[in-house]
């Protein structure tokens, strides 16, 4: 009931293009501005629904529906501010970044293993006994993510300038994240949630930093 409320909110501020509600506000305002097409809003919002009642995607297809509407959208809906509604540019970009979307919520499933299974009973991937989680089915689902970030690291460099820096740290901040998990054994990632330490967050974000005022990103 309450997720149908908020929808309903979110509906009448974008037609109105004005909510008390801040959130809704400032959302309004970005989709109203760039034209952000409703299909990627109502993709994302599915998936959230999905989260209230659905606890494991079974098949390749729920799987790549739930990660397209909670993940791929928001990174669409980034470019398509990143770039000022430039949709040709928009279409250049964007494979790369819905993967990278993608791979950022795959790492996330991998890093929540333990919060997912035990808090929330939850498997997000397909095939696999994640409370049994082998090396053999961590290795896979670590070089699936390791393919979308390939593809993704293109694109990154073909943002506007002042999109790129903060882009590009998320997915540095991210490969680091994966290269942990990559390095962490499977029964262990199944008992504590991998992290990056803050000290290593600023030492990434200062060779970021770095590597985008050089332009060698």
């Amino acid at each position: 009931a309450l997720f149908g409320q908020f929808k309903t909110d979110l509906y009448m501020a974008l037609a109105a293009r004005i909510s008390l509600n801040p959130v809704l506000n400032a959302f309004q305002h970005t989709v109203n501005r760039y034209d952000i097409p409703m299909d990627l809003v109502e993709a994302f919002l599915h998936s959230m629904e999905l989260d209230l009642t659905k606890k494991n995607y079974n098949t390749h297809a729920e799987y790549s529906e739930y990660i397209y509407g909670s993940a791929d959208v928001v990174g669409l809906m980034c470019l398509i501010v990143f770039v000022k509604g430039d949709m040709k540019k928009y279409e250049e970009l964007k494979q790369s970044a819905m993967r990278l979307g993608s791979a950022f919520q795959k790492v996330n499933f991998l890093r929540d293993l333990k919060a997912d299974c035990e808090q929330l009973d939850r498997s997000y991937f397909p095939n696999t006994d994640l409370r049994r989680l082998t090396e053999e089915s961590k290795k896979a689902i670590i070089q699936e993510i390791e393919d979308d970030f390939r593809a993704a690291v293109d694109g990154i460099r073909s943002l506007p300038i002042e999109a790129r820096l903060g882009v590009y740290t998320a997915y540095v901040y991210y490969r680091r994240l994966l290269s942990k998990l990559k390095n962490t054994p499977s029964t262990e990632i199944m008992n504590r949630r991998i992290r990056v330490p803050d000290h290593e967050k600023y030492g990434l974000f200062a060779q970021c930093y770095l590597s985008h005022k050089l332009n060698i990103i």
